[in-house]
C-alpha cells in the first residue's frame, strides 16, 4: 500500500456537538479499555496521557482545530505503530475495545447517533493500514 486508505473521514459535526471535552472522555474511556485488553503491552503505562495525544488527533479528524498537528507536528500514523508488531487479531482488539466505549455514546459523550456508523466505518477502514505482521 502506498499511502492511507481511501475511506471518508468522520462528520465534523462530531467535534460540533461532542465539542473537546467529550471527545477527552471518549479517548480516555477507551484507553481504559486497552489497558485492560490482550494488547495492553503494546501502550505506555501512563494510558492518561496517551490517550490526550490521541484525543489532539481526534479532535482535528472530527472537526475541531488541528492541535495534534499544533503539538506534535504530523501524526505520521504508521510510522508511529511500526515499532509495534501489529497483527489482525491485535487490529480486531483495538477495534473492539472501541466499540465497547462507543455503547450508549449519545449519553456517555453526547456523540451525534446519525455520525456513528460512519465514524465506525472509517475505524474499520482506516484500522488495517496499521496491520504490520
Amino acid at each position: 500500500m502506498f499511502g492511507p486508505p481511501q475511506v471518508d473521514p468522520p462528520s465534523h459535526k462530531i467535534f460540533e456537538e461532542m465539542g473537546s471535552e467529550n471527545i477527552v472522555q471518549l479517548l480516555e474511556d477507551f484507553y481504559d479499555e486497552l489497558g485492560q485488553s490482550e494488547i495492553k503491552s503494546m501502550f505506555p503505562e501512563d494510558l492518561k496521557a496517551a490517550s490526550r495525544k490521541s484525543a489532539a488527533f481526534f479532535i482535528g479528524l472530527c472537526g475541531g482545530p488541528p492541535l495534534y498537528h499544533q503539538l506534535y507536528g504530523h501524526p505520521r500514523l504508521r510510522a508511529r505503530h511500526m515499532p509495534f508488531t501489529i497483527d489482525e487479531r491485535a487490529k480486531d482488539v483495538w477495534l473492539n475495545c472501541f466499540e465497547k466505549v462507543l455503547v450508549d455514546s449519545k449519553e456517555k459523550y453526547n456523540f451525534p447517533e446519525d455520525c456513528l456508523p460512519g465514524f465506525l466505518n472509517f475505524l474499520k477502514g482506516f484500522s488495517p493500514w496499521m496491520v504490520n505482521s
